[in-house]
Formats: structure tokens, sequence, C-alpha cells
């Protein structure tokens, strides 16, 4: 909350006190640096997504959209594709300009970021900095609040998926397990390839039956006029 003051009944003669602090800046505001946290593009895309199966996850019968809804994975996507700088993480717009690039009203935009908040998705840190009033006296004005994209394993309510079976070998493109290498001699001695039925026997160098049967083809082919 605002750091404010209370009014008090004037005295006849006299101004009103002040209502207000001050320096109106929101007590949670810090002066030092934020550090941000470099989030890659690939990285930012792949929240994103996930982000939209949490919307369909969570949606309702009858209702737009999941806890996320449409407005906030409008502000999200204008937060990780419109201002956030992957190399250094810094993310810190006003929220007139998220509510530009979202295409909202800035109070929905101000909405949807809390929103994003409550579900874990978003983290902010409220700023402020040394200024000097029109006399030159000393206060603190507000900043933009810096912003950060948090992991999925933040969301509340958000669950990964089952990963999918693999595939049958029996699906298409599956490559079938060749025949046995007697079997494939066999096969070629069918149609009278002596030679392809030998290389069949020695494919597989662990099969000692079959590499005896080939040397002893060899020698049986060897021996022949």
């Amino acid at each position: 909350m605002r750091s404010i003051g209370y009014a008090t009944p004037p005295l006849p003669g006299f101004a009103g006190p002040k209502t207000y602090a001050a320096w109106p800046v929101w007590r949670d505001s810090v002066r030092q640096e934020v550090r941000f946290a470099p989030l890659s593009k690939k990285e930012a895309a792949r929240r994103w997504h996930k982000a939209r199966r949490f919307d369909r996850q969570t949606h309702e019968l009858g209702k737009h959209g999941g806890a996320v809804g449409r407005t906030g994975l409008a502000v999200l996507y204008a937060l990780l594709f419109d201002f956030l700088d992957y190399a250094t993480g810094r993310l810190d717009p006003s929220y007139d300009a998220i509510a530009a690039k979202a295409g909202v009203c800035r109070r929905a935009a101000v909405a949807a970021v809390r929103r994003l908040k409550e579900l874990g998705l978003l983290h902010w840190q409220r700023r402020c900095r040394e200024d000097r009033d029109e006399t030159g006296r000393f206060r603190l004005a507000q900043e933009t609040n810096a912003y950060a994209v948090l992991p999925p394993t933040n969301w509340r309510g958000y669950y990964e998926p089952p990963e999918a079976p693999p595939p049958h070998p029996s699906t298409w493109g599956a490559t079938p397990p060749l025949p046995h290498p007697i079997s494939q001699a066999v096969d070629e001695l069918r149609h009278e390839q002596r030679r392809t039925a030998l290389v069949a026997l020695a494919s597989d160098p662990n099969d000692q039956l079959a590499l005896a049967l080939a040397e002893l083809g060899r020698a049986v082919l060897g021996s022949q006029p």
C-alpha cells in the first residue's frame, strides 16, 4: 500500500495539513539496482506455450478461457516477446506500455499482471529512485516495476501432461527386424544365390553357428572346379 497521511479538521484561519506523504511511493519499493536473470528466446517461447496449455487445463465449460484468461495471455505475450531483453533478462515496461502492446486498457493490464502473479507465472519488484522536487529538496519518485516470468514449476495448479508412449513397431515407417542369418541364407539358396548366402551367414559376428556354416560353405565352393 502507499504511504499516506491522515487528515484532521483545520483550525479556523489556518490551512489544513497535507493529506499525502512527502514521498508518495509504495512501501516495498527498493532503490538499489535490480538484478535481472537472462532468459533465452527459446525458453521464453516454451513458457508461453505452457501458459497456453495451463489456460486450457483450467478451462471450465461455459466460460471464456481458463485461469490465465485471454487478457492474461495477451499481457504475458507482450512481456515475453515485446519487452523482454533475452540477453540481459531486463523486463521493466510501464503499465501503459503493456496495455498498448497487449491491446487492452490500462486497468485490464494491471488486473492481468496481478492475476499472473497470483498464479505464480510472474513476479515483480517495485522500484523507486532518488529525485528532487521543484524547490530542490530530496524526495523519492516511483519507477516502473521490474518483472520476471517464472518457470512452470512455480505455477499454481499447473501440471505437466504425461509423456506420449513410444510408437508400436508395427506403425508406419517402422523398420522390421532382419531375419536370422541362417534363414536369410536358406532363402538365398532357394534362388541359387550361393555367394549371397555366404554373406548372409557371416553378417552376425556373434552367431557362431552361422559363421561355421559360412566357413564350411566357402570351403565347399573353393573345392568345386
